[in-house]
């Protein structure tokens, strides 16, 4: 399969390029040039399916015609290989998943897919230079990134994150594990840091000179494995006997994890309707309501992996609508929730349900939970473990939170940190010196 840019001025790209490139040459994110429709069949029997299984068959259908199934399906399996729960329902809410990786956070999946894909073009290529892989984080892409490329061969990782906006599980998650990744210290916001990584793909020397490529969501590779989750929540929703209207929540800030559901939808997956819930940085939220779409500086909220102020998937989505306001709003709803609520929300759920919400999982609870018709069921994805946001978590629900033990070795460790400007020529010339 080609991959296009959404700016429409580059060429098409292959699977590989794509990955390794990771932006087009016309600063447009890349997309599949189509859309495969899963069998009916797959869907009449999902709910017997495992896990793997279920992400075996969509990830034939994204990426076989490019990688032979046994070395695909050996990437796939590895990636699920988590020691830790993946994937549950609790009823008594609806239904609320649960995406805990090896770093607690629902990204692991698509880092630790896209470094194993990366590894299979790069022992496949004649191009033996390292790959440096740039990626700028809001909270858990940076952790998810970084412990799933840590050790791999051939690969440094960059990790840009804002200075003070991020939680200190999260900060310690990037910055002390050393080997092959370095963090750097960003005095600015998450999009500053966005910014600083466009602008090196953009920079002719330094891509001439450097293999660069990036881990965020702009990257197809980290991109379409998120895609499995839903397959999965269906059959699990399937088994229960919940699946008819089904209405999906998600909590979105650069709006990758959304724009994997919805290409979900577009190969077949049985969604009625889906939820964007923002916070304060509710640009998209205006854009659903408008029309318009208003790009801005964000705000720092609780939700902290949700602030930001441009979200770059919404190229994406829009491209997968043709930029159809209407036929867009059709599929999705918007929904914006302040700090007073996220903190009212985490109380509430425990009280009633005795769930203990992330603050992004508390954005998709408040946005759904009241706005269903009573024959809708609703899957709202949980970003990350609570533990993650210890403070505002305890602080909210007025109890402490046991730390997983894989957390507390993060945070026994030392930071290594590089302190770094927002302004490009920082950042440039210290891409340059590698």
């Amino acid at each position: 399969m080609e991959y296009y840019s959404t700016n429409g001025q580059a060429p098409r790209a292959s699977l590989e390029k794509a990955v390794v490139r990771g932006l087009a040459e016309d600063r447009g994110l890349y997309m599949p040039e189509r859309i495969p429709a899963l069998p009916e069949s797959f869907f009449a029997d999902i709910q017997t399916l495992t896990f793997p299984e279920i992400a075996c068959t969509v990830a034939d259908a994204l990426f076989g015609g490019d990688i032979p199934a046994p070395e695909l399906h050996r990437i796939v399996e590895e990636t699920l290989a988590f020691d830790c729960p993946v994937v549950s329902v609790t009823r008594s809410i609806g239904a609320l998943e649960l995406f805990h990786g090896p770093t607690l956070a629902f990204k692991d999946v698509g880092a630790r897919f896209m470094a194993r894909l990366l590894g299979h073009f790069t022992r496949n290529s004649a191009d033996r230079r390292t790959i440096h892989v740039l990626v700028a984080t809001s909270g858990d892409t940076g952790s998810a990134v970084a412990n799933g490329f840590l050790g791999v061969e051939g690969v440094r990782v960059h990790v840009l994150y804002p200075s003070g906006k991020v939680s200190p599980t999260q900060e310690a998650q990037v910055t002390t594990l050393g080997q092959n990744i370095t963090a750097l210290e960003v005095d600015g916001t998450f999009d500053d840091c966005q910014a600083l990584v466009k602008n090196a793909f953009m920079d002719a020397e330094l891509t001439g000179r450097l293999r660069l490529t990036s881990a965020n969501s702009i990257n197809v590779a980290r991109l379409l494995p998120q895609s499995f989750y839903y397959f999965h929540a269906y059959a699990q929703m399937k088994r229960l006997g919940l699946a008819e209207q089904l209405v999906v929540c998600v909590p979105s800030g650069n709006f990758g994890n959304l724009c994997a559901a919805l290409i979900a939808k577009r190969m077949g997956l049985p969604v009625k309707r889906f939820v964007a819930a923002n916070n304060a940085n509710d640009v998209f939220y205006e854009y659903l309501q408008t029309g318009q779409y208003k790009p801005r500086a964000s705000i720092p909220t609780l939700a902290n992996a949700m602030d930001v102020g441009a979200p770059s998937n919404f190229a994406r989505i829009l491209d997968l609508y043709g930029g159809d306001h209407a036929a867009l709003c059709a599929d999705i709803s918007g929904a914006t929730v302040s700090d007073l609520q996220i903190r009212a929300t985490i109380s509430d759920c425990l009280r009633r349900y005795g769930y203990l919400l992330d603050p992004h999982g508390a954005c998709a609870f408040r946005a759904v939970y009241h706005h269903l018709a009573p024959s809708e069921s609703a899957v709202i994805c949980e970003t990350a473990h609570p533990a993650k946001f210890q403070e505002t978590v305890e602080s909210a629900a007025g109890v402490g939170i046991e730390i997983p033990a894989r957390l507390a070795a993060f945070l026994q460790g030392s930071k290594q940190s590089v302190p770094m400007g927002r302004d490009y020529a920082s950042f440039r010339n210290y891409l340059s010196q590698l």
